[in-house]
Parts: structure tokens; C-alpha cells; sequence
């Protein structure tokens, strides 16, 4: 584990810092709610702090653990191609950037929450597509592997089919714009991505 915190410091803190919190919200109702986002009190300037605090607490355990293992997955190798500040920069960023969306669109519901990871964690697997677009990628329980670029694609049509026409809990919205905000902020921090990408597909030699 000394490992880890030396090449990928900032993504280990995150990563046992979003367990940690999430663990302690499970069990703290009080806490839960006062770090949950809030579209509601949000969009009125109110507990704007939960754009942030909602991305480090998660609904269960399989939420979790899926969110985390994504998170393991992507997170400790993009922090060494981009940089720890780059990287610290892009999760933050994302975190809140993903979430926006969901204010605007439930500005008026005042019973609606979120929370989770998932805009930020997205963004993660986006900003590694960038660098690996010909890399292996599939979903869990399900053992097909298609390049990450093809994913990713088919990720982001669904993504906008199900922010629309979804009447599930998952935040497909905060997915998307993750997604999307991963790739920009990539791109601002790493100009580069784009040529290694290009270069990857043989579409630049």
C-alpha cells in the first residue's frame, strides 16, 4: 500500500477518504444529511458545501464497492500520466462541474438528493480513454471486451438516452456530464492527450 501512496498519493487519499466518509454516513443519519446534495438548497445559494461533500458518501455497499473498484481501476494509473495536482485538479473540478446539471434540472424539487462519485469517477474513465483508447474495457458480469474508445461512445449514447427517458435512481446525468467534463479538463491540463489519442487510433502519424 506504501506503494500506491507514492505514485499515486493524491488517489489514495481520495480513495480512503470516500470509504472512510462513506462508512461513517451509513451509520450517521445526521451526517448523511448534511453532506447529501441538495439541488433544492443549492440552486437558492444554500449548502453549496454538498456539491462537494455529496461525491465522498454513497447510498450502500454495492454503490460503493462499484464506485471504488472503478474508481481503483482507473484512478492510480491516470494520476502517474497526468500528474498529482493535474490529477487532484480534474477529480475536484469534475465533481462539482457533474453535479450542476442535476441542480438545474431539479432546482424545483425540493424531496430530490444525490449523491456519489460517479460524475467524478466517470470523468477518471474518460480522462483514461484519452491516453488509451485501444485499451480492453467491458462492465462488470458481463465478459465481453471492446476497445476503450468504442465504450466509450456507446457509454455516452446511453448516458444521454437514459438522462431522458430513465425513471430509475441512478444520476445518468451526473454520468454524462463527468464523462464529457473529464474529457475537456483533460485536454486543458494535458493538451498533449489529444495527439496520443489521434496517435493511438492511427488517425496521426
Amino acid at each position: 500500500m506504501s506503494e500506491y501512496l507514492q505514485i499515486a498519493p493524491v488517489a489514495s487519499i481520495i480513495f480512503f477518504f470516500t470509504i472512510i466518509t462513506s462508512l461513517y454516513a451509513f451509520y450517521n443519519e445526521n451526517a448523511l444529511n448534511n453532506m447529501i446534495l441538495h439541488p433544492y438548497s443549492v440552486s437558492r445559494k444554500q449548502r453549496l458545501y454538498t456539491l462537494i461533500t455529496s461525491g465522498f458518501i454513497h447510498n450502500d455497499w454495492m454503490h460503493l464497492i462499484f464506485n471504488m473498484y472503478s474508481f481503483y481501476i482507473f484512478a492510480f494509473y491516470l494520476e502517474t500520466v497526468i500528474g498529482h495536482w493535474q490529477f487532484l485538479v480534474l477529480y475536484m473540478v469534475t465533481l462539482v462541474v457533474s453535479d450542476l446539471p442535476t441542480v438545474y434540472k431539479n432546482r424545483d424539487h425540493y424531496g430530490y438528493r444525490s449523491l456519489g462519485a460517479s460524475g467524478a469517477i466517470s470523468a477518471v474513465v474518460f480522462s483514461f480513454i484519452l491516453f488509451n483508447p485501444t485499451s480492453k474495457m467491458g462492465i462488470v458480469l458481463i465478459p465481453v471486451m471492446i476497445p476503450a474508445y468504442i465504450f466509450g461512445i456507446l457509454y455516452l449514447v446511453y448516458c444521454s438516452y437514459a438522462s431522458k427517458y430513465s425513471h430509475d435512481r441512478i444520476n445518468h446525468d451526473a454520468h454524462l456530464y463527468g464523462a464529457l467534463s473529464g474529457i475537456v479538463i483533460t485536454i486543458i491540463l494535458r493538451p498533449e492527450a489529444v495527439n496520443i489519442f489521434l496517435t493511438e487510433l492511427g488517425l496521426r502519424g
